[in-house]
Protein backbone atom coordinates (compact mmCIF):
# COMPACT_ATOMS: atom_id res chain seq x y z
CA UNK A 1 0.00 0.00 0.00
CA UNK A 2 1.42 3.07 -0.98
CA UNK A 3 1.81 6.70 1.20
CA UNK A 4 -1.33 8.08 -0.08
CA UNK A 5 -3.44 5.23 0.12
CA UNK A 6 -2.21 4.54 3.83
CA UNK A 7 -3.37 8.07 4.53
CA UNK A 8 -6.73 7.89 3.32
CA UNK A 9 -6.93 4.69 5.11
CA UNK A 10 -6.21 6.15 8.08
CA UNK A 11 -8.73 8.78 7.56
CA UNK A 12 -11.74 6.64 7.02
CA UNK A 13 -10.54 4.81 10.48
CA UNK A 14 -10.61 7.73 12.29
CA UNK A 15 -14.04 8.65 10.75
CA UNK A 16 -15.13 5.69 11.52
CA UNK A 17 -14.66 5.62 15.25
CA UNK A 18 -15.60 8.90 16.29
CA UNK A 19 -17.97 7.53 18.31
CA UNK A 20 -21.89 6.04 18.55
CA UNK A 21 -23.71 7.96 16.21
CA UNK A 22 -20.89 10.17 14.28
CA UNK A 23 -20.42 9.68 11.14
CA UNK A 24 -18.32 12.28 8.33
CA UNK A 25 -22.51 13.25 7.68
CA UNK A 26 -23.38 14.26 11.15
CA UNK A 27 -21.37 16.48 13.20
CA UNK A 28 -22.72 16.85 17.31
CA UNK A 29 -22.01 19.89 18.79
CA UNK A 30 -21.95 20.47 22.41
CA UNK A 31 -21.65 24.67 23.87
CA UNK A 32 -21.46 25.51 26.68
CA UNK A 33 -23.90 28.93 26.97
CA UNK A 34 -27.80 28.90 25.65
CA UNK A 35 -28.83 30.20 22.66
CA UNK A 36 -31.37 32.89 23.54
CA UNK A 37 -33.18 33.65 20.15
CA UNK A 38 -32.90 32.17 16.65
CA UNK A 39 -33.48 36.07 15.71
CA UNK A 40 -30.54 36.96 14.51
CA UNK A 41 -30.56 40.88 15.62
CA UNK A 42 -32.80 40.08 19.33
CA UNK A 43 -29.87 39.94 21.46
CA UNK A 44 -26.08 40.66 20.63
CA UNK A 45 -23.88 38.21 22.15
CA UNK A 46 -21.74 35.31 21.27
CA UNK A 47 -23.74 32.16 21.81
CA UNK A 48 -26.49 33.81 19.70
CA UNK A 49 -23.75 35.42 17.40
CA UNK A 50 -21.93 32.52 16.59
CA UNK A 51 -25.19 30.18 16.13
CA UNK A 52 -26.13 33.17 13.74
CA UNK A 53 -23.69 32.37 11.47
CA UNK A 54 -24.35 29.14 10.56
CA UNK A 55 -27.38 30.62 9.70
CA UNK A 56 -27.79 33.59 8.13
CA UNK A 57 -24.81 35.59 6.34
CA UNK A 58 -23.14 39.49 7.20
CA UNK A 59 -21.83 41.56 4.16
CA UNK A 60 -18.79 41.44 5.29
CA UNK A 61 -17.03 38.31 7.39
CA UNK A 62 -14.47 38.50 9.88
CA UNK A 63 -11.70 35.42 9.65
CA UNK A 64 -10.46 33.94 12.49
CA UNK A 65 -7.93 36.62 13.33
CA UNK A 66 -11.23 38.99 12.74
CA UNK A 67 -10.15 40.42 10.00
CA UNK A 68 -12.64 41.19 7.26
CA UNK A 69 -13.12 39.36 4.31
CA UNK A 70 -15.94 39.21 1.35
CA UNK A 71 -19.02 37.56 2.23
CA UNK A 72 -22.66 38.93 0.92
CA UNK A 73 -20.89 42.18 -0.33
CA UNK A 74 -17.72 41.59 -2.89
CA UNK A 75 -16.60 45.16 -3.06
CA UNK A 76 -16.81 48.63 -0.38
CA UNK A 77 -15.17 51.44 -1.30
CA UNK A 78 -16.08 55.57 0.06
CA UNK A 79 -17.44 57.89 -2.45
CA UNK A 80 -16.79 61.08 -0.62
CA UNK A 81 -16.33 61.89 2.83
CA UNK A 82 -20.52 60.37 4.18
CA UNK A 83 -20.85 58.08 1.68
CA UNK A 84 -19.63 54.16 1.16
CA UNK A 85 -20.79 51.60 -2.21
CA UNK A 86 -21.20 48.42 -1.67
CA UNK A 87 -21.61 46.28 -4.64
CA UNK A 88 -23.17 42.96 -3.38
CA UNK A 89 -22.30 38.91 -4.43
CA UNK A 90 -24.53 37.83 -7.63
CA UNK A 91 -26.49 34.66 -7.83
CA UNK A 92 -27.46 34.27 -3.87
CA UNK A 93 -30.49 33.18 -2.92
CA UNK A 94 -32.00 32.85 0.77
CA UNK A 95 -32.32 29.24 1.70
CA UNK A 96 -36.39 29.34 0.65
CA UNK A 97 -35.22 30.39 -2.61
CA UNK A 98 -35.77 33.68 -2.52
CA UNK A 99 -33.30 35.98 -4.07
CA UNK A 100 -30.86 38.38 -2.26
CA UNK A 101 -30.83 41.98 -3.61
CA UNK A 102 -29.72 44.98 -2.20
CA UNK A 103 -33.36 45.59 -1.17
CA UNK A 104 -32.71 43.29 1.94
CA UNK A 105 -30.29 45.34 3.30
CA UNK A 106 -32.22 48.48 3.20
CA UNK A 107 -34.81 46.13 5.04
CA UNK A 108 -32.18 44.81 7.50
CA UNK A 109 -31.12 48.16 8.46
CA UNK A 110 -34.68 49.41 9.10
CA UNK A 111 -35.73 46.32 11.11
CA UNK A 112 -32.71 46.04 13.54
CA UNK A 113 -33.81 49.59 15.53
CA UNK A 114 -37.27 48.38 16.14
CA UNK A 115 -36.89 44.57 17.64
CA UNK A 116 -38.83 44.60 20.81
CA UNK A 117 -37.43 43.96 24.18
CA UNK A 118 -33.30 43.39 22.51
CA UNK A 119 -31.70 43.02 25.56
CA UNK A 120 -28.44 44.10 23.50
CA UNK A 121 -29.36 45.95 20.79
CA UNK A 122 -27.40 45.57 16.85
CA UNK A 123 -28.03 49.79 16.94
CA UNK A 124 -24.32 48.84 18.31
CA UNK A 125 -23.25 47.99 14.42
CA UNK A 126 -25.64 50.54 12.71
CA UNK A 127 -25.87 53.86 14.10
CA UNK A 128 -23.50 54.92 11.94
CA UNK A 129 -25.53 54.77 8.75
CA UNK A 130 -28.32 57.32 8.61
CA UNK A 131 -29.42 56.43 5.00
CA UNK A 132 -29.38 53.21 3.07
CA UNK A 133 -29.72 54.06 -1.01
CA UNK A 134 -30.34 51.34 -3.11
CA UNK A 135 -28.85 51.73 -6.87
CA UNK A 136 -29.63 48.81 -8.45
CA UNK A 137 -30.43 45.31 -7.10
CA UNK A 138 -26.45 44.41 -6.50
CA UNK A 139 -25.64 47.84 -5.55
CA UNK A 140 -26.12 50.22 -2.73
CA UNK A 141 -24.98 53.43 -1.23
CA UNK A 142 -24.82 53.99 2.74
CA UNK A 143 -25.03 57.21 3.72
CA UNK A 144 -22.88 58.58 7.35
CA UNK A 145 -23.02 61.58 8.87
CA UNK A 146 -19.21 62.29 8.10
CA UNK A 147 -16.21 60.05 7.71
CA UNK A 148 -16.50 56.46 9.49
CA UNK A 149 -13.44 54.36 9.70
CA UNK A 150 -15.01 50.82 10.69
CA UNK A 151 -17.53 50.28 7.37
CA UNK A 152 -16.18 46.62 7.31
CA UNK A 153 -15.66 45.29 10.36
CA UNK A 154 -18.90 46.63 11.20
CA UNK A 155 -21.39 45.64 9.02
CA UNK A 156 -19.27 42.14 9.02
CA UNK A 157 -21.50 41.87 12.66
CA UNK A 158 -24.96 42.79 10.83
CA UNK A 159 -26.73 39.31 9.87
CA UNK A 160 -29.35 40.09 6.78
CA UNK A 161 -32.59 38.92 6.61
CA UNK A 162 -35.32 38.83 3.33
CA UNK A 163 -38.09 41.70 3.08
CA UNK A 164 -40.07 39.19 1.24
CA UNK A 165 -39.42 36.33 3.64
CA UNK A 166 -38.99 38.45 7.04
CA UNK A 167 -41.32 41.76 6.42
CA UNK A 168 -43.45 41.64 9.86
CA UNK A 169 -42.39 38.39 11.48
CA UNK A 170 -41.07 39.19 15.07
CA UNK A 171 -38.72 37.24 17.50
CA UNK A 172 -41.18 34.39 18.39
CA UNK A 173 -41.24 33.29 14.85
CA UNK A 174 -37.77 33.20 14.51
CA UNK A 175 -37.99 31.03 17.47
CA UNK A 176 -40.68 28.67 15.98
CA UNK A 177 -38.33 27.93 13.20
CA UNK A 178 -40.90 29.73 10.82
CA UNK A 179 -38.53 32.66 10.51
CA UNK A 180 -34.98 30.67 10.82
CA UNK A 181 -34.47 31.54 6.92
CA UNK A 182 -30.77 32.80 6.02
CA UNK A 183 -28.49 32.38 2.94
CA UNK A 184 -25.99 30.67 5.55
CA UNK A 185 -24.19 27.15 4.96
CA UNK A 186 -26.87 25.81 7.13
CA UNK A 187 -30.92 25.71 7.46
CA UNK A 188 -32.72 25.15 10.83
CA UNK A 189 -34.57 21.62 11.06
CA UNK A 190 -35.85 21.91 14.34
CA UNK A 191 -35.37 23.79 17.76
CA UNK A 192 -35.96 23.12 21.40
CA UNK A 193 -35.37 26.23 23.09
CA UNK A 194 -32.34 26.07 25.47
CA UNK A 195 -31.80 22.65 24.82
CA UNK A 196 -30.76 21.90 21.29
CA UNK A 197 -31.12 22.91 17.61
CA UNK A 198 -31.34 20.39 14.70
CA UNK A 199 -29.34 22.31 11.11
CA UNK A 200 -29.26 21.03 7.81
CA UNK A 201 -27.22 21.83 4.69
CA UNK A 202 -28.53 24.57 2.91
CA UNK A 203 -27.94 23.01 -0.67
CA UNK A 204 -28.81 27.09 -1.73
CA UNK A 205 -25.51 27.74 -0.20
CA UNK A 206 -23.15 30.48 -1.82
CA UNK A 207 -20.22 29.36 -0.38
CA UNK A 208 -18.44 26.31 0.25
CA UNK A 209 -20.32 23.29 1.00
CA UNK A 210 -19.58 22.59 4.67
CA UNK A 211 -18.27 19.47 5.68
CA UNK A 212 -21.78 18.16 7.49
CA UNK A 213 -25.31 16.65 6.16
CA UNK A 214 -26.59 17.72 9.44
CA UNK A 215 -25.15 18.92 12.54
CA UNK A 216 -27.06 18.17 16.35
CA UNK A 217 -25.93 21.51 18.24
CA UNK A 218 -26.66 20.63 21.80
CA UNK A 219 -26.74 23.14 24.39
CA UNK A 220 -24.72 21.66 27.84
CA UNK A 221 -24.45 24.59 30.45
CA UNK A 222 -22.89 21.83 32.86
CA UNK A 223 -19.32 22.22 32.73
CA UNK A 224 -19.51 18.62 34.17
CA UNK A 225 -21.38 17.02 31.63
CA UNK A 226 -19.85 18.68 28.72
CA UNK A 227 -16.58 17.25 29.77
CA UNK A 228 -18.15 13.96 30.21
CA UNK A 229 -20.45 14.03 27.07
CA UNK A 230 -17.00 14.39 24.84
CA UNK A 231 -15.37 11.95 26.69
CA UNK A 232 -18.22 9.23 26.36
CA UNK A 233 -18.48 10.10 22.40
CA UNK A 234 -21.94 11.62 22.93
CA UNK A 235 -20.30 14.63 20.54
CA UNK A 236 -17.51 15.68 18.72
CA UNK A 237 -17.16 18.88 19.57
CA UNK A 238 -17.34 21.10 22.90
CA UNK A 239 -16.59 24.73 23.53
CA UNK A 240 -15.76 26.46 27.07
CA UNK A 241 -13.78 23.45 28.06
CA UNK A 242 -13.63 23.86 31.72
CA UNK A 243 -10.26 25.32 32.70
CA UNK A 244 -9.99 21.95 35.18
CA UNK A 245 -10.30 19.95 31.97
CA UNK A 246 -7.89 21.12 30.16
CA UNK A 247 -5.32 19.53 31.14
CA UNK A 248 -6.85 15.81 31.27
CA UNK A 249 -7.96 16.59 28.47
CA UNK A 250 -4.79 16.97 26.56
CA UNK A 251 -3.71 13.99 28.18
CA UNK A 252 -6.39 11.82 27.11
CA UNK A 253 -5.53 10.12 23.33
CA UNK A 254 -9.60 10.56 22.50
CA UNK A 255 -9.82 14.14 22.06
CA UNK A 256 -7.07 17.13 21.06
CA UNK A 257 -7.48 20.81 22.42
CA UNK A 258 -7.79 23.92 20.47
CA UNK A 259 -7.21 27.71 21.59
CA UNK A 260 -6.95 31.11 20.98
CA UNK A 261 -6.79 34.75 23.26
CA UNK A 262 -9.64 35.98 23.15
CA UNK A 263 -10.98 39.71 23.21
CA UNK A 264 -13.51 39.17 25.88
CA UNK A 265 -13.02 41.35 28.51
CA UNK A 266 -14.79 40.10 31.84
CA UNK A 267 -15.72 43.66 34.32
CA UNK A 268 -18.35 44.52 36.80
CA UNK A 269 -20.95 46.93 36.05
CA UNK A 270 -21.72 49.65 38.96
CA UNK A 271 -24.86 51.67 39.21
CA UNK A 272 -23.88 55.26 38.40
CA UNK A 273 -27.55 56.56 37.65
CA UNK A 274 -29.31 56.69 40.61
CA UNK A 275 -29.46 58.62 43.79
CA UNK A 276 -29.68 55.40 45.95
CA UNK A 277 -29.27 52.35 44.55
CA UNK A 278 -31.33 48.73 46.13
CA UNK A 279 -28.58 46.22 46.88
CA UNK A 280 -25.75 48.61 48.97
CA UNK A 281 -26.93 49.35 52.83
CA UNK A 282 -25.02 50.77 55.67
CA UNK A 283 -22.35 48.61 57.54
CA UNK A 284 -25.13 48.23 59.87
CA UNK A 285 -27.90 46.99 57.51
CA UNK A 286 -29.78 50.27 57.36
CA UNK A 287 -30.39 52.19 54.37
CA UNK A 288 -28.57 54.59 52.92
CA UNK A 289 -29.26 58.18 51.83
CA UNK A 290 -26.81 58.70 48.63
CA UNK A 291 -25.32 55.77 46.76
CA UNK A 292 -21.51 55.25 47.32
CA UNK A 293 -21.23 53.78 43.38
CA UNK A 294 -21.96 58.06 42.33
CA UNK A 295 -17.96 58.12 44.11
CA UNK A 296 -14.97 57.85 42.05
CA UNK A 297 -12.99 57.04 45.26
CA UNK A 298 -15.72 53.94 46.29
CA UNK A 299 -15.44 52.48 42.68
CA UNK A 300 -11.37 53.10 42.91
CA UNK A 301 -11.45 51.47 45.66
CA UNK A 302 -13.52 48.75 44.99
CA UNK A 303 -11.84 48.00 41.58
CA UNK A 304 -7.79 48.14 43.63
CA UNK A 305 -9.09 45.68 46.30
CA UNK A 306 -9.47 42.93 43.50
CA UNK A 307 -6.51 40.48 43.41
CA UNK A 308 -6.63 40.02 39.72
CA UNK A 309 -3.43 37.81 39.33
CA UNK A 310 -4.65 35.49 41.81
CA UNK A 311 -8.31 34.91 40.16
CA UNK A 312 -6.11 34.63 36.52
CA UNK A 313 -3.82 31.94 38.45
CA UNK A 314 -6.35 30.00 40.59
CA UNK A 315 -9.91 30.31 39.73
CA UNK A 316 -9.29 31.01 35.72
CA UNK A 317 -6.13 28.54 36.25
CA UNK A 318 -4.35 30.18 33.82
CA UNK A 319 -6.90 30.32 31.31
CA UNK A 320 -6.92 34.50 31.35
CA UNK A 321 -5.11 37.56 30.95
CA UNK A 322 -5.31 39.96 33.98
CA UNK A 323 -6.29 43.65 32.58
CA UNK A 324 -7.37 46.97 33.89
CA UNK A 325 -8.70 48.32 30.18
CA UNK A 326 -10.53 47.24 27.84
CA UNK A 327 -7.90 45.86 25.65
CA UNK A 328 -5.37 43.27 26.79
CA UNK A 329 -1.67 43.83 25.68
CA UNK A 330 -0.84 43.85 21.97
CA UNK A 331 -4.08 44.68 20.76
CA UNK A 332 -5.44 47.88 19.08
CA UNK A 333 -6.27 50.67 21.61
CA UNK A 334 -4.51 49.42 24.69
CA UNK A 335 -2.55 51.82 26.87
CA UNK A 336 0.93 50.16 28.13
CA UNK A 337 1.02 51.95 31.37
CA UNK A 338 -2.27 51.11 32.62
CA UNK A 339 -0.65 48.13 33.93
CA UNK A 340 -2.12 45.24 36.79
CA UNK A 341 -0.71 45.82 40.33
CA UNK A 342 -1.14 43.93 43.17
CA UNK A 343 -4.28 43.88 45.09
CA UNK A 344 -4.12 47.65 47.55
CA UNK A 345 -6.27 46.72 50.68
CA UNK A 346 -5.28 49.27 52.47
CA UNK A 347 -5.20 51.74 50.01
CA UNK A 348 -8.85 51.03 49.37
CA UNK A 349 -9.64 51.33 53.05
CA UNK A 350 -8.11 54.87 52.59
CA UNK A 351 -10.16 55.87 49.83
CA UNK A 352 -13.35 54.56 51.89
CA UNK A 353 -12.60 56.36 54.52
CA UNK A 354 -12.09 59.77 52.05
CA UNK A 355 -15.32 58.89 50.84
CA UNK A 356 -17.43 59.04 54.04
CA UNK A 357 -17.44 55.46 54.83
CA UNK A 358 -14.96 54.00 57.09
CA UNK A 359 -16.63 51.81 58.15
CA UNK A 360 -17.43 50.17 54.77
CA UNK A 361 -20.99 49.08 53.78
CA UNK A 362 -23.19 46.13 52.62
CA UNK A 363 -23.52 44.98 49.00
CA UNK A 364 -24.97 42.21 46.88
CA UNK A 365 -22.91 41.35 43.74
CA UNK A 366 -24.50 39.61 41.08
CA UNK A 367 -23.78 37.32 38.70
CA UNK A 368 -24.42 34.36 36.20
CA UNK A 369 -23.51 30.70 37.02
CA UNK A 370 -24.12 29.07 33.09
CA UNK A 371 -22.85 31.48 30.79
CA UNK A 372 -19.17 32.54 31.23
CA UNK A 373 -15.84 30.76 32.25
CA UNK A 374 -15.98 30.39 36.18
CA UNK A 375 -18.47 33.18 36.09
CA UNK A 376 -20.27 32.04 39.36
CA UNK A 377 -16.46 31.28 41.36
CA UNK A 378 -15.01 34.74 39.72
CA UNK A 379 -17.92 36.82 42.06
CA UNK A 380 -17.49 34.28 44.58
CA UNK A 381 -13.88 35.23 44.84
CA UNK A 382 -14.52 39.14 43.97
CA UNK A 383 -17.05 39.37 47.28
CA UNK A 384 -13.83 37.84 49.67
CA UNK A 385 -11.86 40.16 48.66
CA UNK A 386 -14.02 43.21 49.38
CA UNK A 387 -15.49 41.71 52.75
CA UNK A 388 -11.31 41.99 53.69
CA UNK A 389 -11.64 45.92 53.23
CA UNK A 390 -14.76 46.33 55.33
CA UNK A 391 -17.53 45.71 52.56
CA UNK A 392 -19.46 42.73 53.59
CA UNK A 393 -20.47 41.28 50.22
CA UNK A 394 -23.44 39.16 49.69
CA UNK A 395 -22.94 37.42 46.61
CA UNK A 396 -26.28 35.93 44.48
CA UNK A 397 -25.82 34.14 41.09
CA UNK A 398 -28.60 32.50 38.73
CA UNK A 399 -28.61 31.39 35.06
CA UNK A 400 -27.96 33.47 32.47
CA UNK A 401 -31.24 33.47 30.56
CA UNK A 402 -33.20 35.25 33.58
CA UNK A 403 -29.72 37.23 35.19
CA UNK A 404 -29.40 39.49 31.53
CA UNK A 405 -32.82 40.39 32.00
CA UNK A 406 -32.71 41.87 35.38
CA UNK A 407 -29.70 43.84 34.36
CA UNK A 408 -31.19 45.46 31.34
CA UNK A 409 -34.10 46.22 33.45
CA UNK A 410 -31.59 48.25 36.05
CA UNK A 411 -32.19 46.09 39.04
CA UNK A 412 -29.14 45.66 40.58
CA UNK A 413 -26.19 47.58 41.81
CA UNK A 414 -23.26 45.42 40.85
CA UNK A 415 -22.87 42.90 38.42
CA UNK A 416 -20.67 41.05 36.33
CA UNK A 417 -20.50 41.12 32.65
CA UNK A 418 -18.59 40.98 29.48
CA UNK A 419 -17.87 42.44 25.87
CA UNK A 420 -16.39 40.46 23.27
CA UNK A 421 -14.93 42.73 20.93
CA UNK A 422 -15.23 41.01 17.57
CA UNK A 423 -14.41 44.03 15.39
CA UNK A 424 -11.35 43.58 16.35
CA UNK A 425 -11.28 46.89 17.66
CA UNK A 426 -12.29 48.91 21.03
CA UNK A 427 -14.18 51.43 19.74
CA UNK A 428 -17.59 49.54 19.28
CA UNK A 429 -17.20 48.16 22.27
CA UNK A 430 -16.81 51.71 24.53
CA UNK A 431 -19.32 53.47 22.65
CA UNK A 432 -21.95 50.64 23.54
CA UNK A 433 -20.68 49.94 26.93
CA UNK A 434 -19.01 53.80 28.02
CA UNK A 435 -20.81 55.96 25.34
CA UNK A 436 -23.83 58.07 27.29
CA UNK A 437 -27.14 56.36 27.03
CA UNK A 438 -29.17 57.45 24.26
CA UNK A 439 -31.84 56.09 21.95
CA UNK A 440 -31.59 58.01 19.34
CA UNK A 441 -27.95 58.10 18.34
CA UNK A 442 -27.50 54.65 19.29
CA UNK A 443 -24.64 55.41 21.54
CA UNK A 444 -24.71 53.70 25.12
CA UNK A 445 -26.76 50.40 23.68
CA UNK A 446 -25.66 48.26 26.54
CA UNK A 447 -24.65 50.63 29.23
CA UNK A 448 -26.88 49.45 32.19
CA UNK A 449 -24.77 51.97 34.59
CA UNK A 450 -25.94 54.88 32.40
CA UNK A 451 -22.53 56.28 33.19
CA UNK A 452 -21.67 59.30 31.37
CA UNK A 453 -19.15 61.94 30.75
CA UNK A 454 -18.95 64.92 28.37
CA UNK A 455 -15.41 63.49 27.53
CA UNK A 456 -15.78 60.54 27.14
CA UNK A 457 -18.62 61.15 24.56
CA UNK A 458 -16.58 63.49 23.05
CA UNK A 459 -13.38 61.44 22.96
CA UNK A 460 -15.39 58.33 20.96
CA UNK A 461 -16.93 60.76 18.53
CA UNK A 462 -13.98 61.80 17.42
CA UNK A 463 -12.03 58.56 17.18
CA UNK A 464 -15.59 57.29 15.15
CA UNK A 465 -14.39 59.87 12.90
CA UNK A 466 -10.62 59.40 11.99
CA UNK A 467 -9.60 58.05 9.11
CA UNK A 468 -5.98 57.30 9.85
CA UNK A 469 -5.23 54.26 11.94
CA UNK A 470 -2.54 55.68 14.20
CA UNK A 471 -4.12 58.68 15.57
CA UNK A 472 -7.64 56.79 16.23
CA UNK A 473 -5.48 54.81 17.91
CA UNK A 474 -3.91 57.02 20.27
CA UNK A 475 -7.32 58.12 20.74
CA UNK A 476 -8.67 54.78 21.91
CA UNK A 477 -5.55 55.02 24.41
CA UNK A 478 -6.71 58.03 26.06
CA UNK A 479 -10.14 56.98 25.91
CA UNK A 480 -8.53 53.56 28.03
CA UNK A 481 -6.98 56.06 30.23
CA UNK A 482 -10.16 58.50 30.92
CA UNK A 483 -12.16 55.12 31.85
CA UNK A 484 -9.15 53.90 34.36
CA UNK A 485 -9.14 57.32 35.61
CA UNK A 486 -13.05 57.45 35.67
CA UNK A 487 -13.56 53.37 37.01
CA UNK A 488 -16.48 54.10 35.14
CA UNK A 489 -16.35 50.42 34.98
CA UNK A 490 -14.15 47.86 36.68
CA UNK A 491 -12.16 45.63 33.80
CA UNK A 492 -11.17 42.16 35.57
CA UNK A 493 -9.43 39.66 32.35
CA UNK A 494 -9.51 38.97 29.17
CA UNK A 495 -11.14 34.99 28.73
CA UNK A 496 -8.45 32.39 26.64
CA UNK A 497 -10.90 30.44 24.01
CA UNK A 498 -10.24 26.78 24.41
CA UNK A 499 -12.09 24.34 22.36
CA UNK A 500 -12.01 20.14 22.62
CA UNK A 501 -12.91 18.05 19.73
CA UNK A 502 -12.49 13.84 19.15
CA UNK A 503 -9.67 13.04 16.81
CA UNK A 504 -10.21 12.42 13.26
CA UNK A 505 -11.41 16.40 13.52
CA UNK A 506 -9.72 19.15 12.52
CA UNK A 507 -11.24 23.26 14.35
CA UNK A 508 -10.44 26.64 13.04
CA UNK A 509 -9.95 28.46 16.49
CA UNK A 510 -11.67 31.81 16.54
CA UNK A 511 -10.08 35.00 18.38
CA UNK A 512 -13.47 36.36 18.50
CA UNK A 513 -14.70 32.69 20.20
CA UNK A 514 -17.74 31.24 17.99
CA UNK A 515 -18.29 27.83 17.83
CA UNK A 516 -19.79 27.14 14.23
CA UNK A 517 -20.18 23.69 12.47
CA UNK A 518 -17.98 25.31 9.32
CA UNK A 519 -15.13 25.40 11.28
CA UNK A 520 -15.11 21.86 12.17
CA UNK A 521 -13.90 19.16 9.39
CA UNK A 522 -12.96 15.54 8.90
CA UNK A 523 -9.43 15.25 8.45
CA UNK A 524 -6.13 13.96 10.21
CA UNK A 525 -6.12 15.46 13.28
CA UNK A 526 -2.27 15.45 15.32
Amino acid sequence: MNGTMMRAAAGALALLTLGAGASAQTLRMGVGAQVTSLDPHFHNISPNNAFAAMVFDDLMEMDAQSRPRPSLALSWRPVGEDSWEIRLRPGVTFSNGSPFTADDVAFTFTRIPTVQNSPGSFVTYTQWVKAVEVVDPLTLRLRTDGPFPLVASNLAQVPILNRETHSGMTTEDFNSGRGAIGTGPFRVVSHRPGERVELARNDRYWGDRPAWDRVDYRMITSDAARTAAILAGDVDFIDQVPTGDIARLRGDRRVQITEADSLRLMFLVLDQSRATTPFVRGPDGEALDRNPLQDARVRRALSIAIDRPAITSRVMEGAATAVTQFMPPGAIGHAPELTVGPADADGARRLLAEAGYPRGFRLTLHGSNDRYVNDAQIVQAIGQMWSRIGVRTAVEVSPYASYIGRATRQEFSIYMVSWGSSTGEPLTGMRSVLGTFDRVRGTGSVNRSRYSHPEMDAALAAAARELDDGRREAMMQDAARLMARETAIIPLHVQKNVWAVRRGLTHEPRVDERSRAQDVRPGNSP
